[in-house]
């Protein structure tokens, strides 16, 4: 059952799929939307996101997912500087969005489906269409199909979450044949895809750059695609061995979480049809990696990239067990060097700020920003914010983000170092490691650590833990236990959230 995609109960076919786009941009056609125009999305991952997407591709529009825990205000920056000319969201996102829709801006309404409705346990009057609204569907087959071109790659203008300030939006130069082919290339050496022989799951929300990327390739791929409404992880043991499933686009802190299952649960499904399960987004601890190999088998890669440059970066299970912590090499046509602070170009095993280029694929500005373009650059590389080292075979190590680093007394800390000794502590269920001021040092560490249910965690306890694996003073100073800490439908931590009330109580900013 190939060239199919499944939600729920439902499903359709990529020749109905594509018939659907195809009348979609017929109408947003007719509407006046065009070449570099915006179409807003704020959807779960539900089939209308595919609709959407597609069909402003077809119209060399720009499609423009939204996050959508974003509140009014938030949705409303998106909407205003991307200048989108429609919307489309589910039903239950419009009491959020309310007076966050300019004026003229065409709003289309997706009922929300029943298998997201109980996921996320909605109110079921909320995931009706309003009267008077615009329904998507009912609009879209009422539209007249005009012959157009078939969808080119995608074009999303993902806006980045940075960690100061407004998001940034992602505007990528139309994509030339050569652009295209490189683009091809790339998604198929690091997502594993050939055309029709692929049956996924799409894990992560769509409006993350990679999720959003992997789900639309799968859609126009030919292959079996099934969407999770979120991430659940005996569900997704469940799919897989249900499905047959090949191929998987995952995030590290999935591993974790899918790793502190009972082996009971672990042991209960067959995994044997898996092939190429590929990881990105955040380092990935090499005690998990190793696990996770150890029982899916050498079917898990991982790539390193950007919204910005796309996947560069990348390595198979061998090469993840002969180099633990890496996150790969360059592939073909690729380059990554290593700058410090001045622009000096670092040699091997110094660690300064990664920089990155892709020979042949398409060329980006920020939206409305291109000055925050130029300062990301040197001798036309990018970087992404991170901080790490090529070794002497070339292959790349990530030490954090440069944001997240913290100057301690004026010595560098990472703490993504902290955090993968931190999550093999026995009763550790997930933590975050990040700065907080000090009078003295500047900065200070600060561990939030979520336990386990029913486990009992002591500061004593962590700490001890800890001074067997790194420098005492990479030891956090400060450590706090909570329960349910904040986090993306990834499963990844909003560091920030956590982090930002001690520097506003500090007076100074993060």
């Amino acid at each position: 059952m190939n060239g199919v995609i499944l939600s729920g109960h439902r499903q359709i076919t990529q020749q109905e799929l594509l018939g659907r786009v195809a009348k979609a941009a017929s109408g947003l056609q007719r509407m006046g939307i065009g070449e570099e125009d915006a179409v807003a999305i704020m959807l779960r991952n539900d089939f209308a996101f595919f609709e959407s997407s597609m069909a402003a591709n077809v119209l060399a529009a720009h499609a423009v997912p939204v996050n959508w825990h974003f509140q009014q205000e938030e949705a409303g920056y998106i909407f205003r500087d991307c200048a989108a000319k429609a919307i489309v969201a589910h039903a239950d996102f419009l009491p959020q969005i309310d007076g966050a829709i300019p004026d003229g801006v065409e709003l289309f309404v997706v009922e929300t489906p029943d298998e997201i409705r109980d996921t996320y346990g909605i109110d079921p009057a909320l995931c009706k269409v309003p009267e008077g609204a615009r329904e998507w569907s009912s609009w879209l087959e009422s539209q007249e199909l005009v012959e157009l071109p078939p969808p080119p790659p995608p074009s999303t203008m993902i806006y980045t979450s940075g960690t100061t300030g407004n998001p940034k939006g992602v505007r990528r130069k139309p994509m030339s044949d050569e652009n295209a082919e490189t683009f091809g290339a790339m998604i198929s050496q690091i997502f594993g895809f050939r055309e029709g022989e692929f049956r996924t799951a799409v894990t992560g929300p769509m409006y993350h750059s990679a999720p959003n990327a992997y789900g639309l390739y799968a859609a126009r791929g030919g292959g079996f695609c099934v969407l999770q409404p979120r991430f659940e992880e005996e569900g997704l043991l469940r799919l897989i061995e249900e499905h047959k499933l090949t191929h998987l686009h995952m995030v590290p802190t999935m591993f974790v979480r899918l790793l502190k299952l009972p082996d009971e649960i672990k042991t209960k499904y067959d995994l044997s049809s898996l092939e190429f399960v590929v990881h990105a987004a955040a380092p990935c601890p090499p005690d998990v990696k190793r696990r996770m190999i150890e029982w899916w088998g050498p079917v898990i890669n991982e790539y390193y990239g950007s919204t910005e440059t796309g996947g560069v970066i990348f390595h198979n299970a061998e090469e993840a067990l002969a180099n633990p912590g890496t996150v790969g090499r360059p592939i073909e046509g690729a380059t990554v060097k290593i700058y410090d602070d001045e622009g000096k170009e670092l040699d091997a095993n110094e660690i300064g700020n990664v920089y990155l280029a892709m020979e042949g694929f398409p060329d980006f500005t920020y939206n409305k920003l291109d000055e925050k373009r130029r300062e990301i650059e040197i001798d036309g590389m990018v970087t992404a914010g991170d901080v790490g080292y090529l070794d002497d075979d070339g292959f790349l190590f990530l030490c954090d983000r440069k944001n997240d680093m913290v100057i301690s007394g004026g010595v560098n800390i990472y703490p993504a170092e902290i955090e993968a000794a931190l999550i093999g502590m026995p009763g550790v269920k997930d933590c975050a490691v990040f700065g907080i001021p000090n009078e003295e040092f500047g900065e200070e560490l600060c561990a939030y650590v979520e336990p386990e249910p029913g486990e009992s965690l002591t500061d004593g306890g962590v700490r001890e833990f800890l001074i067997g694996k790194l420098a005492k003073y990479k030891v956090p100073r400060r450590i706090v236990f909570q329960n349910d800490l904040p986090r993306e439908d990834s499963g990844k931590i909003f560091k920030r959230k956590l982090r930002a009330p001690y520097w506003e109580d500090a007076g100074r900013s993060i």
